[in-house]
């Protein structure tokens, strides 16, 4: 199983990095404020309107570190990554799968069949350790529904079906995600999904992290040599990751929506840690990015067991096991992709 090194965050927005000798320099107004060891990190993610040397650009894509640069609060502006090394022959797989509809639906099934699971699962956790603080009955009528959504997404037969089956369950799990808010529910209210741009604090948690995941999802596809923008649920579409958009749905609920829930729930973020724009958008502030990238870091250490593989593996890296999995399907070693399911 792959090494997982640390990845660099840089949430100074006016922070410049440049490259000395192996040595990743960060500068403010010309004064230095940081040296890191560029052996340390497997990825650097840039926040902010300042940019980085071309010095430092070339080395991080001859050593295959992708440097993402995502805007002050947090969305994604480029991916910048080298030469791109992986196997032809997979690739080709790859993209013969993506234009026939019968193959690219049957792994799409299964991305979407493991998003429903999971998102049944943490639905289920919260009734089995705060059956006295939730609403009962109606999450387990949601997990009803859920239950009845994955058995009816491995048998959509096309594409748009099994979107509609996605949606549906999503209202269904999202109808509900208010009821795990158990603490500050006066500063984190949510009723419903918000996307671009986020119009609550739970939206901008969500929204921030599921952009994280992106990163790390197109990160180990593109170890295993596969292309993360050619997917089979997440059509083409210039300068979309779809193949890591299809790889984390399966992960959304486990990796991003519990951490979401933990940080609010034990007030490791609080109301203090957002920004209200005037269009009506929130945003993590400086001060609140720090904290959340903390809580990432952390989460991703922690252990677990993989369910197909048998083994125990950092949380982290779970989006490269998918994808060493993907690839192995592709390549007709094993007979199925299998879903990460959160057991």
């Amino acid at each position: 199983m792959r090494q997982m090194l640390n990845t660099l965050y840089v949430t100074t927005g006016d922070a410049y990095l440049s490259l000395d000798g192996e040595t990743i320099v960060l500068t403010q107004d010309g004064d230095v404020l940081k040296r890191y060891p560029l052996l340390n990190f497997e990825s650097i993610i840039k926040f902010g309107h300042m940019g980085v040397s071309p010095a430092l650009l070339g080395h991080c894509a001859k050593h295959n570190i992708p440097i993402c640069f995502l805007s002050r609060h947090g969305r994604f502006l480029a991916r910048v990554v080298g030469e791109y090394r992986g196997n032809v022959v997979l690739r080709k797989q790859q993209y013969r799968i993506s234009d026939d509809e019968t193959r690219s639906l049957g792994i799409a099934r299964n991305f979407i069949a493991g998003k429903i699971y999971n998102s049944r699962r943490v639905l289920d956790r919260t009734v089995r350790d705060h059956a006295l603080r939730v609403n009962v009955p109606l999450i387990k009528q949601k997990m009803g529904f859920l239950k009845e959504g994955l058995k009816n997404s491995y048998k959509a037969q096309s594409h748009e079906c099994l979107r509609g089956i996605e949606g549906r369950a999503s209202a269904d799990y999202f109808g509900v995600f208010d009821e795990m808010i158990l603490q500050q529910k006066d500063d984190f209210m949510f009723a419903t999904r918000s996307r671009r741009p986020p119009r609550n604090r739970v939206n901008a948690l969500l929204s921030f992290l599921y952009t994280l995941l992106t990163h790390d999802c197109a990160s180990a596809l593109e170890t295993v040599g596969l292309d993360p923008y050619v997917g089979f649920l997440h059509r083409d579409r210039p300068g979309r990751m779809s193949l890591a958009l299809d790889l984390m749905e399966e992960m959304r609920p486990f990796i991003v929506d519990r951490l979401v829930l933990s940080i609010i729930n034990r007030k490791q973020i609080t109301v203090s840690d957002f920004d209200t724009e005037v269009a009506g958008s929130v945003l993590l502030n400086d001060e609140g990015r720090k904290k959340v990238l903390f809580a990432w870091q952390e989460a991703k250490q922690d252990s677990i067991k993989h369910p197909f593989l048998g083994e125990s593996i950092s949380r982290g890296l779970i989006p490269h096991a998918q994808a060493q999995l993907l690839a192995r399907f592709i390549r007709g070693d094993i007979d199925d992709y299998p879903p990460f399911f959160w057991k």
